[in-house]
């Protein structure tokens, strides 16, 4: 909101103004110097002239003289593949994945807490907890669920994410692309088609983190790893005939090999 002073001061304390500076600017454009952006510009302004000249001033008076470089479109590396209605009939085929904040009254902090489901039988796959939560945390959480769920020669599952900086770095596309995952990215503002993991977090606010305060991370860490064994191997769940999501699997793994069976006859 500060007006604009219209001059700059040299290393000697010697001021020039804006209109001056201007001339060097077009100077510099009509040389070798045309291939430079503003901030290139500025450090030749520093460098010949002994005026410091800050990005945001040569941004504007380079926008004045009507010499800004048009901007370069950045490319993704891998662009987001928006989610399809599927069909689940079996585990292993859509995996969700999000990232949920849990907080530590003794140190004033918040820690992360990255988990994967699995849309058939609710079983959390995978979990990262921690003070920070990077692309790399991401990708060593879904490699290790799927050295532990997927046999060799299986169909690799469908990562469902929403677009945080974990999920759409080049790190994450990278390790999908190079495991063969697919990786969906769901729209800005629908979190309902992220619905089974955002239901699995807020059932995680209300039977842990709301009941519990937490004075050291290590506190946090226990009681996180206690409610996921119970989750996982002992909580009733409504759509799963009232059967916890490792016995459902179970469960339905019987029947599968069942029904093998009989067709084998």
């Amino acid at each position: 909101g500060r007006p604009v002073p219209g001059y700059s001061f040299t290393v000697t304390g010697e001021k020039v103004s804006d209109e001056q500076i201007k001339e060097w600017l077009l100077e510099l454009i009509e040389g070798e110097e045309h291939v430079y952006g503003y901030k290139l510009l500025a450090h030749c302004i520093r460098n010949q002239r002994e005026l410091p000249l800050n990005k945001k001033k040569a941004y504007r008076l380079c926008n004045e003289l009507d010499i800004l470089q048009k901007q370069r479109k950045r490319i993704p590396a891998h662009p987001r593949r928006l989610p399809k209605n599927r069909v689940v009939t079996g585990a292993n085929q859509l995996w969700q994945m999000d990232i949920k904040y849990g907080y530590v009254i003794g140190q004033e902090r918040f820690f992360f807490v990255l988990s994967i489901i699995d849309v058939f039988d609710r079983v959390v796959v995978g979990q990262y907890r921690g003070p920070v939560c990077e692309a790399k945390h991401a990708v060593q959480t879904l490699y290790g669920a799927l050295q532990n769920r997927i046999e060799s020669g299986d169909t690799m599952p469908v990562i469902r994410t929403d677009n945080g900086p974990q999920f759409v770095s080049k790190l994450f596309g990278d390790t999908c692309e190079s495991l063969e995952v697919v990786h969906e990215r769901i729209p800005p503002r629908t979190p309902n088609m992220n619905a089974y993991i955002e239901s699995f977090h807020s059932l995680l606010e209300r039977d842990l983190f709301s009941l519990k305060s937490f004075m050291t991370f290590e506190e946090a860490y226990e009681a996180l790893d206690h409610y996921m064994d119970f989750y996982n191997n002992r909580k009733m769940h409504g759509s799963l005939k009232l059967m916890p999501p490792v016995k459902f699997s179970a469960w339905v793994n019987t029947l599968e090999d069942s029904s093998a069976f009989h067709k084998a006859m």
